[in-house]
């Protein structure tokens, strides 16, 4: 083969379903021609994002914070130096010596058990792989994070070691941390703990006008609203009140309110303010049973006297001196 059909074959044969392929044949070229299957998985490693995301986010939780617990490590507008005056040459050699002892002692003692939280021996098909991230819409079905946030493991519910298959119904989403967590002691099926509970009797698990979402959460406008274009941010599960949504949720649910808040003040230069809330509970106004955030835009003159703001839930509270 010639250059030229290296060339033509990468620019109009070429069919991808990842970035593989165009990866490895650069790798190659950088190579000089060949390289051991180490050597390419290593610069494969250096292009994974959700790789390079993962051990920033564990470099952050847990050695970086460990070291600066000790005072031996600075931390300044995400640099990271070591807390220490500069050293010699040979200085220099004498830290990476014993650092390297200290890797080779745990590796000798652990093996490959060190990274059994990203090791597998049996990996999952590519094409079963995506079937259920999909079904589990890209999110941990224990804690409910997402592949942003944290990397993605799929999970046998029933474990390898246990007999587990790797076909797609014993199979199911975990981040990392949850994943390590659950080991191969537990079988517990998680798909319906996060991203599939519904209630066929709820009016916002079933039909209706999804306007925006984000990951966890969607919004609607309201259909009896208290002014115009007054929007409801309701968690995807059916989950009771603002008390019983995960963390993710709320975090999805705060920043679908400043896309929308955004969104309208843009499209209407009348909005003056907001009132955002929530009812828990029956005595506290609820009547659908499902978790819902109000948005609702204020408009100057929309209310005779506004002051007070969300204590009209108790008409008589709403004015009161400021001491």
């Amino acid at each position: 083969m010639t250059f030229k059909d290296l060339y033509y074959f990468i620019e109009n044969k070429m069919r991808m379903s990842h970035i593989y392929q165009p990866l490895l044949i650069k790798t190659l070229v950088d190579a000089g021609g060949a390289a051991t299957v180490r050597q390419l998985a290593q610069q494969f490693v250096l292009e994974d994002e959700s790789q390079l995301q993962y051990y920033e986010s564990t470099i952050k939780k847990m050695p970086v914070k460990v070291l600066k617990n000790h005072g031996i490590l600075i931390e300044h507008d995400s640099i990271i130096s070591l807390n220490v005056k500069k050293f010699t040459f040979k200085e220099k050699a004498q830290l990476k010596r014993i650092c390297e002892e200290k890797i080779q002692q745990y590796l000798e003692k652990r093996g490959l058990a060190t990274w059994n939280y990203r090791f597998s021996a049996d990996p999952v098909p590519d094409s079963i792989r995506y079937k259920v991230l999909k079904a589990g819409k890209q999110r941990c079905a224990l804690c409910g994070i997402t592949a942003k946030e944290r990397m993605l493991d799929v999970d046998h519910i029933i474990p390898r070691s246990r007999g587990g298959s790797s076909k797609e119904e014993n199979l199911q989403v975990l981040c990392a941390k949850c994943n390590r967590s659950k080991g191969n002691k537990d079988d517990t099926d998680f798909r319906d703990t996060v991203t599939n509970i519904k209630d066929s009797n709820c009016p916002f698990c079933n039909g209706v006008k999804v306007v925006a979402e984000n990951n966890s959460v969607f919004a609607i406008k309201d259909n009896y609203p208290v002014t115009e274009d007054h929007h409801l941010i309701i968690p995807f599960r059916h989950t009771d009140s603002y008390f019983t949504m995960t963390e993710n949720e709320r975090s999805d649910a705060t920043k679908l309110l400043r896309v929308l808040r955004n969104k309208l003040e843009e499209k209407d230069s009348t909005i003056t303010g907001f009132n955002i809330g929530m009812n828990s509970g029956v005595s506290a106004g609820q009547t659908v049973m499902h978790s819902h955030i109000h948005l609702i835009p204020r408009r100057d003159g929309d209310s005779d006297n506004p002051r007070g703001g969300v204590r009209g839930v108790i008409p008589n509270k709403m004015n009161y001196k400021l001491k």
